[in-house]
């Protein structure tokens, strides 16, 4: 039996970045989601879709890679990198509090995975993963009252490619 969500603070920020999105040419980019709560994920990454289709890019610009669970999101995009394929990675993951601390485990690895890959590649990784205390913080974050954290990660990867290529150029 799921457990019941407890709401901890009353209000929670809104404040998302408003800068529009630069343009750019010919960028690719990979969308890795977790298969574990697949009806969250597939949201995020649907989000994450929309607005590469919105800013113009073509299937041939994207693609959606598939792993089981947020554990391998990391060595998902640790290859994609190698490939050098693409501009960034985005992962997408939702971790559910359980009982146990495995819910801290499985946040901790793919945390500390993707902050390595960002630290050590030159490919950008953008998380977007949840960690939530239950399933209705997901659906909020995956199309429901707060968002799609799946558009914000897209937004974020489009972003971060025109940073990497400013700084390139300078």
């Amino acid at each position: 039996m799921p457990r019941p969500c407890i709401i901890i603070c009353k209000y929670m920020s809104q404040a998302v970045p408003v800068s529009p999105l630069p343009r750019l040419d010919n960028v690719r980019i990979a969308i890795v989601a977790a298969e574990w709560n697949g009806h969250i994920t597939s949201a995020l990454a649907d989000g994450a879709i929309k607005v590469l289709k919105e800013y113009g890019m073509t299937p041939d610009d994207y693609r959606l890679y598939h792993v089981p669970g947020a554990v391998e999101l990391t060595f998902a995009a640790s290859q994609l990198i190698e490939t050098s394929l693409y501009d960034a990675v985005i992962v997408l993951g939702c971790v559910v509090r359980g009982g146990t601390p495995h819910f801290d485990y499985v946040c901790q690895s793919v945390t500390q995975g993707v902050t390595a890959l960002n630290a050590d590649c030159d490919t950008p990784v953008i998380f977007g993963v949840l960690t939530v205390d239950c399933e209705q913080d997901a659906l909020d974050r995956a199309g429901g009252s707060m968002g799609n954290k799946g558009t914000e990660a897209a937004e974020t990867a489009i972003k971060m490619v025109a940073f990497k290529r400013l700084v390139a150029d300078e």
